[in-house]
């Protein structure tokens, strides 16, 4: 029950947050710097884009 007391604040900021356009603007940047963030760390998704820059290397020759 500890747990469900910080999660529930946060849906209330973050729909604070999304009524203003401007919070949303924000909220999509966030979202957005972290996505590419994940995709940076984690290893599977890092050798996907590896392989399709590779591709494009030896495609482009």
């Amino acid at each position: 029950m500890a747990l469900i007391d910080p999660v529930l604040h946060t849906f209330v900021v973050l729909n604070g947050f999304s009524t203003t356009p401007y919070g949303v603007i924000l909220l999509g940047f966030f979202a957005a710097y972290l996505a590419g963030l994940a995709v940076e760390r984690i290893p599977f998704t890092r050798r996907i884009i590896e392989r399709r820059e590779a591709a494009a290397r030896e495609g482009g020759r």
